[in-house]
Parts: structure tokens; C-alpha cells; sequence
């Protein structure tokens, strides 16, 4: 897989990681709540993910990431003979000849700063919109992938899936299991020690119906 493919793709993986530890790891009980299943001590066995490597390097993704090359090809054509098309003319500027006029260099030095900022908002239009893309792809694929590497870990009785790839240092816990999840217990320890009662549910807001005044009677004639 080409680097710059991957290194492009470090923008979205943020969010996919999160949705992967979203889906496999436990949501947080209320705060008020006590535990529904007791947290275990268990035999650790710690498995490690290079999780975007993996991504990218699957089957799936590596036709994706292709697919979006091949759409931008002509993009990128377009914009590299723009670019060549700027480079010759500034050359064509600098052997101008001495005697050359003022109206004449003027006209060629508009021209160049047209043809300039055109290749520059084509750049930044097609850099935005690969970007997209390939984040949207990559988001696709390390759905699938996430899930996949879950049921392994599970399958293999693995307890905690750490990821070494590019986030590691930002999101580095991709999966856990669930009995060794001791935030709820600690929460209940704490509150039993520390002598802080919990605080009383607030009543719900009462809202009053404004009174219906009926229409004064008509005068009697």
C-alpha cells in the first residue's frame, strides 16, 4: 500500500477508532446505579492492532483506496498540465528580451497570476474533496475490520486490544472485556466510604395551565 495513501488517511482515524471502542466496549452505567454484573479479576492476555495498517491493508480497502485514485486521475492531469502550462509561462517572462515593452510583460505577468490562483483553487478543491473521500471509504472499511478484530480478540480469549498503529498515543484501548470494567464498582466504593450521602432527586417542574377567561357578554341593547 502506497505510504502517502496511509499517512492520508490518519485524519479520519480518529473517529473510526472511537466508533470500534464504541461498539465492543461497555456503555457507562448511570452514576446512581450499582453494577449489574461484579467486576472480575481474570488472567490478562493483552493482543495488539496496528489498526489503520490493517485497515488499509485488507483486501477491501486497498480496492477502495485504488478506486478513489483512479476517479481523481483526471483531476490530477488536469491540474499537473495547469501547472506546467504556469511554469512555462513564467519562463517565457524571464527570457524576455530587454526591449521588450511594459504593456507586453503587464499582460503576460496578468496572465500567469489568472492562471496561478486558478490552479491554486483547483489544487485546494481537488485535495478537499480527495480527502473526503478517502476518509469516508477508510470509514467504511474500519467498520467492518473493527468488528472483525473484536470477535478475534473474543474468539481467542484475548481481554484487552491495544492499538500501535498512528492514534495509538490519542486512543490507544480499541477493546476490553466487559468483567473487567471496575468504573462502576469504584463509583460504589467510594460513595459507601466516603460518607456523602447521594443527592436528592430533584422534583419534576410543575407547569400551570393558565386559567381560560371567557368573552366578556355583549352589552344589552
Amino acid at each position: 500500500m502506497n505510504r502517502t495513501l496511509v499517512l492520508a488517511l490518519a485524519a479520519g482515524l480518529a473517529t473510526s477508532t472511537y466508533a470500534v471502542a464504541q461498539t465492543a466496549a461497555p456503555a457507562a452505567a448511570p452514576a446512581a446505579a450499582p453494577a449489574a454484573v461484579p467486576p472480575q479479576a481474570v488472567n490478562a492476555k493483552v493482543a495488539v492492532i496496528a489498526f489503520e495498517q490493517a485497515v488499509v491493508a485488507t483486501n477491501e480497502g486497498q480496492k477502495a483506496m485504488a478506486d478513489i485514485q483512479k476517479k481523481y486521475e483526471p483531476k490530477k492531469n488536469a491540474i499537473d498540465a495547469l501547472a506546467a502550462e504556469v511554469d512555462s509561462l513564467k519562463k517565457q517572462l524571464q527570457a524576455l528580451p530587454a526591449t521588450t515593452s511594459d504593456e507586453d510583460r503587464a499582460s503576460r505577468l496578468k496572465t500567469i497570476d489568472t492562471k496561478e490562483k486558478q490552479l491554486n483553487r483547483d489544487a485546494e478543491d481537488a485535495q478537499n474533496a480527495y480527502q473526503g473521500d478517502l476518509q469516508e471509504a477508510y470509514g467504511k472499511v474500519a467498520q467492518k475490520v473493527g468488528g472483525t478484530a473484536v470477535k478475534y480478540a473474543q474468539d481467542n480469549g484475548f481481554t484487552l486490544m491495544l492499538n500501535v498503529g498512528g492514534q495509538a498515543q490519542t486512543n490507544p484501548v480499541l477493546w476490553f472485556a466487559q468483567q473487567t470494567d471496575i468504573t462502576q464498582a469504584v463509583i460504589n466504593a467510594y460513595n459507601a466510604s466516603s460518607g456523602v450521602a447521594a443527592p436528592v432527586p430533584s422534583a419534576p417542574a410543575v407547569h400551570h395551565t393558565p386559567a381560560t377567561h371567557a368573552a366578556p357578554a355583549a352589552p344589552k341593547k
